[in-house]
């Protein structure tokens, strides 16, 4: 794993930008529709998902921490206040901002490079399964996910469980654990484990 001086995974980061450069691909084709079709973020439509994860292209770490201070260290409110508001940002801007360099290196507090793919891939998937382009995100960075998220328990920050089951993607070659299995496309894994309502799962579905 190729790394930089403050120790960011550059092959993983890679992944993250190819993910962003990929959605905006997509959106740039879209009409106002399609950016205010409901995505998979209960109560956001695209517009307000890519609002989010564009933030890091237009505030600087100052500005960021000004406008937490102002929802009250509430990070919760902070995403849906932001994404609120820069949704009424036109497409094309929102669009730039998927292709900004500055995105594209950003990294999470304590989440580090893959942190930052998790947060790329299943956000994409929250704007892109909507409007019929799961695969928008690679197979490379899906797998690379749920490596993540199941290792370690990191999918239990979503708030899911997945003690004695055994995960099985259908479309490409990833299996974890053993027991209860739930089989589907790895996309709708990827979801599942972050408390997304998913379908073309076969199985108990996971906990939440």
């Amino acid at each position: 794993m190729p790394q930089t001086d403050d120790g960011i995974d550059t092959d993983v980061q890679a992944l993250t930008a190819s993910t962003y450069l990929a959605l905006a691909e997509l959106l740039d084709q879209q009409t106002d529709t399609a950016w205010n079709t409901d995505s998979l973020c209960e109560g956001w439509r695209v517009r307000e998902v890519v609002a989010h994860i564009t933030m890091p292209s237009r505030y600087t770490p100052d500005e960021f921490v000004a406008e937490l201070q102002a929802h009250g260290f509430d990070f919760g409110r902070l995403s849906d206040g932001l994404a609120a508001r820069d949704a009424d940002l036109p497409a094309a801007t929102l669009v730039a901002d998927l292709r900004s360099g500055i995105l594209h290196r950003w990294v999470p507090p304590r989440g580090g490079s893959h942190g930052a793919l998790n947060h790329a891939v299943i956000h994409t998937l929250d704007a892109a399964v909507p409007l019929g382009h799961p695969a928008t995100v690679t197979d490379h960075a899906l797998a690379t996910v749920l490596d993540d998220l199941t290792a370690g328990g990191v999918h239990s920050h979503f708030g899911t469980t997945v003690d004695g089951r055994r995960l099985e993607a259908t479309d490409l070659d990833w299996s974890w654990g053993s027991g209860d299995p739930l089989r589907g496309p790895a996309h709708q894994l990827a979801l599942a484990l972050c408390g997304r309502r998913t379908g073309d799962l076969a199985g108990t579905p996971i906990s939440s």
